[in-house]
């Protein structure tokens, strides 16, 4: 069977995470993904921002990742996608009010293939007069645009409640993603097998915002309980996050990016419950490597030869740890020093989006890799996607 296909319209200031995650996700999942811009072309780059609910009484913005788009805009033909997918963000405000937007909507609409929309997204499927008697959710100040188009409106809950009418799915943040992805999935027709694992995640303040929060959801939405932890940190606290991002400079440049909210306490954590590791880039490994306790736990899974996922910044720990000796390995190109003179051997990631994957060890230089990097992780765990 020939691959799924699934468009997603981008646009400038779309959420950040609005538009990697799906595009990294699906990806990963084995699903063909074109991302588009009205007025640009593949290779040109979309500008993101990084929402927060941090108190006030409406979101924060400020400057997310560069998003790439790998397909133009103009020379589309909907009807050889499965699937449709609408970020959120700022960017549905005027793509709105785009009619060749509203016109592959439209298009979508009639034929019944799946539709993914989130956040702000909506905006959209109420320009193209598609949701009157549907039912759907978005994010709250989107209600009263989506009652005047004639939706049944759908109060969330929670900022991660998912809604389903037929072949659309609607949501209203990012945090939605797991199930929202899953809905998505199951409408194009796939199906999720070997999931069930239990994987830890060891995190730090400012790790890399991506390189955290997509496998982190994607690995949820595969199925699997996953924990995030910190060092001195607790459930529901958080660790703030970087977004590291290559825009000409002679190094990556940084801005700050999403708070992330971890699941469990780094001092209740038994290693020995968990099925695999992953270990984020940015810059937490910088002072993690430091840290006996977390040396211990990557020591327990590599000596257990459990599944461990590191990317970036993130091999520094494991060079720390003594365990890269003898194992082949990739890295963002800066910790190749750490590498080789922990003894591993050096495999360079040409392109930078390169992973590898060494028996039970997958590495990655980079979040451009992460379609990589999850599809390599979900096969030594066991995890497929059919479709």
């Amino acid at each position: 069977m020939a691959p799924k296909r699934v468009l997603l319209i981008c646009g400038d200031y779309m959420e950040d995470y609005e538009g990697i995650f799906p595009f990294h996700a699906l990806q990963a999942f084995g699903v063909t993904v074109d991302a588009v811009c009205p007025g640009k072309k593949a290779g040109d780059v979309c500008r993101t921002a990084v929402h927060i609910l941090s108190g006030g009484q409406t979101y924060t913005e400020t400057r997310g990742h560069n998003f790439e788009l790998n397909a133009t805009f103009d020379e589309i033909d909907a009807t050889s996608y499965d699937g449709l997918w609408l970020p959120g963000g700022r960017a549905p405000e005027y793509l709105a009010h785009i009619p060749g937007v509203v016109e592959v909507v439209t298009k979508f609409v009639s034929s019944g293939k799946a539709i993914a929309c989130i956040c702000h997204g909506q905006l959209i499927l109420a320009a193209a007069g598609v949701v009157k008697g549907r039912k759907c959710t978005a994010f709250p100040p989107v209600k009263p645009v989506l009652v005047d188009a004639g939706a049944h409106w759908v109060e969330p809950e929670t900022m991660s409640a998912t809604v389903v009418d037929g072949n659309l799915i609607t949501a209203p943040t990012y945090e939605a993603h797991p199930e929202f992805i899953q809905h998505f999935v199951k409408a194009l027709g796939g199906k999720i097998s070997g999931s069930s694992k239990r994987i830890l995640f060891i995190c730090g303040d400012y790790m890399e915002d991506y390189e955290v929060k997509v496998p982190f959801q994607a690995l949820q939405a595969l199925g699997c309980h996953v924990d995030a932890v910190c060092p001195t940190k607790k459930a529901g606290d958080t660790c703030p996050t970087a977004v590291h991002d290559f825009e000409g400079d002679q190094t990556y440049s940084e801005k700050p990016g999403h708070d992330f909210t971890l699941t469990a306490t780094y001092d209740d954590v038994d290693a020995s419950g968990y099925d695999a590791l992953v270990i984020p880039g940015g810059r937490s490994p910088e002072y993690l490597s430091l840290n006996e306790s977390v040396i211990a736990l990557v020591k327990h899974f590599m000596e257990s030869k459990k599944p461990v996922a590191s990317i970036c910044h993130g091999q520094q720990i494991l060079a720390a740890a003594g365990v890269l000796k003898g194992r082949k390995c990739t890295a963002y190109p800066a910790v190749k020093l750490n590498v080789v003179l922990s003894g591993a051997t050096w495999l360079e990631p040409d392109p930078i989006s390169r992973c590898f994957t060494d028996g039970n060890l997958v590495t990655g230089a980079a979040w451009p890799g992460h379609p990589e990097f999850i599809s390599q992780f979900m096969a030594l765990l066991g995890i497929h996607v059919s479709f």
